[in-house]
């Protein structure tokens, strides 16, 4: 028992409870990630490091490009620099990825403690990794493969090291400060220098009168710092070819710091000091009323903390940790996500924020969590002075047990309604995940390819995260996105071929679920294929109209016929390198149009009930000329019962539709 009541015993409880925690959030609240994609992108390049590649080198241009993948004449590269994606691959030489996710986070509540204790003392280090692991924003963001804890945990190892080192001379904590500021830079390099800041400044400051020790010391922490700017620079060079072009810009060079036009992938603000100022403030009120511990709550024992040091007196090393409260929001003026993290500014509600938080000011937590630890002891010790002096001795103890239960009972249903208010929404996500994933629960895809819709345009792993290839794109099962069908199916000529679709609206952050389908897809090929779809009807129909067209602008591109009986449509298309024909029972007139070189040929079946009152059935069948024929795809399947999900959103799913719609389609060769 004495043992645990030393600080850094409990210090060590914390971390460790801290870690399991996040592993287990990991695993149940974020089984298939989030929505925020940038996750694929550090466990792509993490399963790309294992295997010793800083490029991707998929074997067709186009369908298998990762999202956040920059293109090069070497292959394909990450946005993002390596460390974190390293942090995440370490975990899995230990047995699976999240296992890293735990390390990560009792390493950074570890760094908490001795930071604090370095600045303050152990008990009040203590109680800010405490306050650390009850902080919403941490915990989310530590559960999640991102990089914004793994940089924060490199920052605390540098600022409890330079604090110790400052403290005892001590040269082997000045090099590691060194060394983990040079990885912070390397992860998050604006991140970083803003978090170094005011200790950078604490040093010049120290060396006002040049005393040797110091000198040599903090010499050592700027060189080996300086070495992670070099490895920085020198990894811009091998992936970009310039060491001073970051991938991230070569990725979209006007996504940067500074005000004026930005872009990326496609969207684009202009982003204005006043703009900037307005996101920032609306970004640090939702940050301090409900991302930090507790809430407001933990936002005024900081602020109380800030008072009582004032009172007390700050020393310099308090400054350099108070001024990190300073330079972190300072600096996130300069930068747009900050903007685009809030979505719509008049909804709080609306965008990443209101899953993930702040999370461009993570380290913010830091002198949040220190200075709440020093207003909250400082609350406490009032307390006990307080109460003595105001009530009679027999009645001065009860009352004073009393205050301190109703404090902690207020503070710590303050703390998990905080937490769990963002843990809940982020599960409800993940049960439209759920679904959506399902056709690939307990399935088995050996040797098989796997095309995925273009949902958020040409780019894998955006949404569809838990479906990445292997690095050499050899996997048990590859997934492309579908467009270049051939081409891949070509790479791949001896495996199975599925077409991953879905019925609805992907957006599974409103709570909207999909339904989905993974449907079969077979080649043919020869002088001619045939296609046989075939439909049922429902009884109230009056009439079926059906269109036939290639996909081109000519005036050639469409026919149009109707089935004389429209109670079960059973339809033919005959296609070979010059034209696709329509025949089928009951069909007044057979229709043809040219077969595109490489295109999709579409029978569309407008199924009219009257009273302004419809259904299109679509039947999208891939085509591509070939040096003996014709060759085509299983066709995608679709029931558009509204006009604005058709093209899409609206694929047949068996077993789903009103009125017990059913299609079929099957292709063979013929010829």
């Amino acid at each position: 028992m004495n043992r645990l009541r030393q600080p850094r015993t409990q210090a060590a409880v914390v971390a460790v409870m801290g870690g399991l925690v996040v592993y287990a959030l990991a695993h149940v609240v974020f089984p298939y990630h989030t929505s925020n994609h940038d996750e694929a992108v550090y466990l792509q390049q993490a399963a790309m490091l294992l295997e010793g590649q800083l490029f991707l080198r998929p074997p067709v241009d186009g369908p298998f490009r990762p999202w956040f993948f920059v293109e090069s004449g070497r292959g394909l590269y990450s946005k993002y620099t390596p460390p974190t994606a390293a942090m995440f691959a370490v975990g899995k030489l230990l047995g699976g990825y999240r296992v890293a996710l735990g390390l990560v986070a009792a390493g950074a509540l570890a760094g908490t403690y001795h930071t604090v204790r370095e600045a303050f003392d152990a008990r009040t280090g203590v109680v800010a990794s405490a306050l650390m692991f009850a902080s919403p924003l941490f915990l989310l963001e530590a559960s999640v493969f991102l990089s914004y804890v793994p940089t924060m945990f490199w920052n605390l190892v540098f600022a409890a090291s330079y604090l110790h080192a400052d403290r005892t001379g001590s040269r082997k904590t000045a090099a590691l400060s060194g060394l983990a500021v040079g990885i912070a830079f390397f992860a998050r390099p604006y991140t970083a220098v803003l978090f170094a800041t005011p200790f950078i400044l604490h040093a010049l400051w120290s060396l006002r009168e040049l005393h040797r020790p110091a000198v040599e010391r903090l010499g050592l922490t700027a060189a080996l710092g300086l070495v992670g700017v070099a490895a920085t620079l020198g990894y811009n060079a091998v992936v970009t070819g310039d060491p001073f072009l970051f991938p991230y810009q070569a990725f979209a060079p006007l996504d940067g710091l500074g005000f004026g036009r930005r872009e990326i992938a496609g969207y684009s603000r202009t982003f204005t000091p006043s703009l900037s100022l307005r996101a920032n403030a609306e970004v640090l009120w939702v940050y301090a009323t409900e991302w930090v511990v507790a809430g407001p709550l933990g936002t005024l024992a900081a602020l109380v903390g800030v008072w009582t040091v004032r009172q007390r007196g700050f020393d310099d090393r308090q400054l350099a940790l108070a001024g990190v409260g300073l330079t972190i929001p300072l600096g996130n003026v300069l930068f747009w996500g900050n903007l685009n993290i809030l979505g719509e500014l008049s909804d709080p509600s609306d965008g990443l924020i209101a899953f993930f938080g702040p999370y461009y000011h993570t380290d913010l937590l830091v002198p949040t969590v220190a200075f709440g630890a020093v207003g909250l002891l400082a609350a406490v010790e009032w307390s006990r002075e307080a109460v003595p002096r105001r009530l009679p001795d027999d009645r001065a103890r009860p009352a004073l047990a009393a205050l301190l239960l109703v404090a902690a009972t207020v503070g710590g249903g303050s703390a998990v309604a905080a937490v769990g208010s963002p843990v809940a929404e982020n599960y409800d996500v993940t049960q439209q995940y759920e679904q959506a994933y399902e056709p690939f629960e307990g399935r088995a895809l050996d040797d098989s390819v796997v095309f995925l819709p273009r949902t958020y345009g040409d780019w894998l792993n955006h949404p569809f995260q838990l479906l990445r290839n292997d690095p050499g794109y050899d996997g048990q099962t590859v997934y492309a996105m579908q467009r270049q069908q051939f081409a891949v199916v070509d790479s791949y000529p001896d495996r199975t071929y599925y077409r991953y679709v879905f019925r609805g609206e992907w957006a599974p952050f409103l709570d909207r679920p999909v339904e989905p389908r993974l449907q079969p897809v077979t080649v043919a090929s020869g002088d001619s294929v045939t296609t046989d779809i075939s439909a049922t009807v429902p009884e109230s129909a009056e009439s079926v109209t059906v269109r036939l067209t290639n996909g081109t602008a000519n005036t050639s591109s469409s026919n149009y016929t109707t089935v004389g009986d429209p109670t079960e449509l059973s339809l033919g298309l005959r296609t070979d390198a010059n034209r696709t024909r329509l025949t089928g029972d009951g069909v007044d007139e057979a229709v043809s149009v040219p077969t595109p070189r490489r295109g999709t040929v579409t029978v569309v079946a407008f199924v009219d009930f009257g009273a302004d009152r419809a259904v299109k059935y679509r039947w999208e069948l891939p085509v591509t000329e070939t040096a003996t024929g014709v060759r085509a795809l299983t066709p995608r399947l679709e029931v558009c019962w509204s006009e604005r999900f058709c093209g899409g959103k609206a694929a047949y799913v068996p077993g789903t539709h009103r009125d017990g719609v059913q299609l079929n389609a099957t292709v063979e060769t013929t010829g």
